[in-house]
């Protein structure tokens, strides 16, 4: 059995230039989370906040190898749906655990696929910065399972809910 595991980028600058100091702090306690994941490869967003969360959850993962997709961008699936295809079958069924950091968008449309529901299905679907969704995949059975979607888990409660609509966060 493989497992995808996704991740919101973690809270960026107002900008989006960078990280804020507690999205600094979130990633770091995301690559603490994954240090006994078993994961061998690391893919993430071209945009800057994606780039620097990868770059802090590396350094938890010595010897993971980091490599930007840009597939993983922070595009809206339904305005180019063979775009989000393709990302998915890139993603989808991986040789081994692997992290994709990635955006909101993007992980509503991975568990939109899993799951095999209609395209519209992805829209509602939010994650939080650094959130955790993790797919398996098992042989001979269509799809994935989700096992988990949107875990913040390893945060502490001051540094949850971030990047949700203020109308769904939970104080």
């Amino acid at each position: 059995m493989r497992r995808l595991w996704l991740a919101r980028h973690a809270e960026a600058t107002i900008d989006e230039s960078g990280l804020t100091a507690a999205g600094r702090r979130q990633a770091e306690l995301l690559g603490q989370r994954l240090i006994n994941a078993g994961l061998t490869r690391i893919s993430h967003s071209p945009l800057a906040r994606a780039v620097e969360t990868a770059e802090i959850v590396a350094a938890a993962l010595p010897g993971v190898p980091v490599e930007v997709a840009a597939e993983l961008d922070d595009s809206e699936p339904s305005e180019d749906p063979a775009a989000a295809e393709a990302m998915v079958a890139r993603f989808a069924n991986p040789a081994a655990d692997e992290l994709c950091i990635t955006h909101n968008f993007q992980i509503g449309w991975f568990l939109r696929a899993a799951l095999q529901s209609p395209p519209e299905r992805w829209l509602g679907l939010n994650s939080c910065n650094t959130g955790v969704t993790v797919l398996q995949w098992r042989p001979g059975r269509p799809g994935a399972t989700p096992l988990v979607f949107n875990d913040v888990s390893h945060l502490p409660p001051e540094l949850r809910w971030t990047g949700f609509p203020p109308e769904l966060s939970v104080p």
